[in-house]
């Protein structure tokens, strides 16, 4: 019977490995971003916390239940990944362009899911879809790294579209896959936590101005309802106008350890996904 549905035989036979696989990568980033908050907010940077707000054990509780059913969506997709693979459909290699290639391809998948995230991420903030896609994960005002996968299930399924449209077109080393889906889920949870994690100069210098940090995605989750939608970089944000005015003023503050604008109420957008 199993064999009749080749993408149920993948569920049953390697689902648990590919669940015990993700959700174990989710753990590790997410454990490791807050491990390294909780003591950094018992040095001289503790003033480097976003938000005056403290996120309470029932919205780690709730961005945890919801990472894990993430994680599950994402398990079954695999199944149909595996399978679509298997048939040829989608692109399998297991080789290698050489180090040179390899590294320029894992830039290409990070500023391509960059991209897909900034357009998917925006279009999910509409009226029409935010309250069956995008709500959930906007239920946490004042994040923590555990919001890294608090997706309502049909996000879930928009955000692991990615990875078979990309292997539709790109046939990509395993290693190279496995890099960024290592680095996606670090950058995630670094993005949640609430707690500026770059050095005061990131946003003065060409080389790093342009890769997020954590105030320009925090400032997406109370503040900037309808700003900074971008995951790894500014770009789109700058370039389509939706990066937050007062997002530089802001990290400065931060950096600064001053909190008193995170202590304001977050604006009318996010407030009304609390509700």
């Amino acid at each position: 019977m199993l064999d009749a549905f080749p993408p149920l035989a993948n569920l049953v036979h390697k689902g648990p490995v590919v669940f015990a696989f993700d959700f174990g990568r989710y753990l590790v980033a997410a454990a490791l971003v807050a491990a390294i908050v909780w003591g950094l907010r018992r040095t001289s940077l503790r003033t480097r916390k976003i938000q005056a707000r403290e996120a309470t054990m029932a919205d780690r509780r709730r961005e945890f239940a919801q990472s894990v059913q993430t994680v599950a969506v994402y398990t079954v997709v695999s199944a149909f990944i595996i399978w679509g693979v298997d048939v040829g459909v989608l692109h399998r290699f297991e080789g290698s362009y050489g180090w040179a290639g390899d590294l320029a391809l894992l830039a290409a998948i990070i500023v391509a899911h960059d991209a897909y995230f900034y357009w998917v991420h925006r279009a999910m903030h509409h009226p029409k879809l935010f309250r069956i896609f995008h709500r959930a994960h906007h239920r946490s005002i004042t994040p923590t790294p555990w919001a890294a996968y608090s997706f309502a299930i049909p996000e879930a399924f928009v955000m692991i579209a990615f990875v078979p449209i990309w292997l539709l077109f790109v046939a990509t080393p395993v290693w190279v896959m496995l890099s960024w889906i290592l680095f996606q889920i670090l950058r995630n949870a670094m993005g949640h936590a609430g707690f500026e994690l770059h050095p005061r100069w990131w946003l003065s210098t060409p080389w790093t101005r342009w890769i997020n940090t954590t105030t320009h995605h925090d400032l997406h989750h109370n503040g900037g309802f309808n700003k900074n939608y971008g995951l790894y970089f500014t770009w789109w944000d700058k370039m389509m106008g939706t990066e937050h005015p007062r997002y530089a003023e802001r990290f400065a503050e931060v950096v600064a350890g001053d909190r008193a604008v995170g202590a304001k109420p977050a604006d009318s957008g996010a407030t009304a996904v609390a509700a």
